[in-house]
């Protein structure tokens, strides 16, 4: 279609009835303008719909995207078409991150979107630069009743900014932005308020061998690697100003 999207009507009849024979085609053939219509209206309506439901976001702070299976974008917030030092256009209407670690991440969930059944949500960290603050990605799969709110669409794309300060973040908070088990996020959260690793993992009722697996699994979720550089992440982790304000 014009659009981008592709039909596929299927028509079935028994075994026994044999082939198609050319008076049926030429039915289906008459058919073929009208159902192109239908379908060409009805794929304007729900890019319509899935339109409507990111820019929603754009209230709260949050700029977003929705994407086909193949990673194309069907549709993107102000918010987020404005992030073009974050988000790099590709081929066939496809989507890159400018940052190559975060990218080969970003890549690699929309591939596992399409193998999985039941595909989990990925956050994805992207380092600050000079002129803008760290960002946290977050890839949602959008399946049964999300997947009609957004028409269609299979993969739902928001940014989370990282804000300094002196707050220490909740488990809850932590678990949500970074994928973190409720485990990793208590002892994420102990960490960040500048205890050491055995101090954490007491605090937590682990032990220090626990508390080490843990911690190299939150390096991997979080893109850091050195615990200062955990804390100092951690730490920064607020809700979108907008939010807040809203909430207040």
């Amino acid at each position: 279609m014009p659009s981008g999207e592709l039909a596929i009507f299927v028509f079935q009849r028994a075994l026994g009835e044999g082939r198609y024979d050319r008076g049926s085609f030429d039915v289906l053939d008459a058919l073929r303008p009208t159902m192109a219509r239908a379908s060409l209206i009805a794929a304007r309506l729900g890019v319509e719909r899935a339109r409507g439901t990111v820019a929603a976001m754009t209230a709260i702070g949050l700029p977003a995207a929705v994407l086909s299976l193949s990673g194309r974008v069907l549709t993107a917030n102000p918010l987020f078409e404005a992030m073009s030092s974050v988000f790099l256009p590709v081929a066939f209407g496809g989507l890159a991150i400018a940052e190559p670690n975060a990218n080969q991440l970003f890549q690699e969930a929309i591939v596992a979107a399409r193998g999985e059944a039941e595909p989990s949500v990925r956050s994805i960290p992207v380092p600050a630069t000079a002129d803008r603050q760290p960002l946290i990605l977050h890839l949602l799969p959008l399946r049964r009743a999300a997947h009609e709110i957004f028409s269609g669409a299979d993969i739902l794309v928001a940014a989370t900014a990282v804000n300094a300060s002196s707050m220490v973040p909740s488990p809850t908070l932590l678990a949500g932005l970074f994928d973190l088990t409720p485990a990793e996020a208590r002892l994420a959260s102990a960490l960040s308020q500048g205890r050491t690793l055995t101090e954490a993992t007491a605090s937590s009722n682990i032990t220090v061998k626990t508390g080490r697996s843990y911690l190299e699994r939150i390096f991997a979720k979080t893109g850091t690697r050195q615990q200062s550089q955990l804390v100092a992440l951690l730490k920064s982790a607020e809700l979108p100003q907008m939010a807040k304000r809203g909430s207040q």
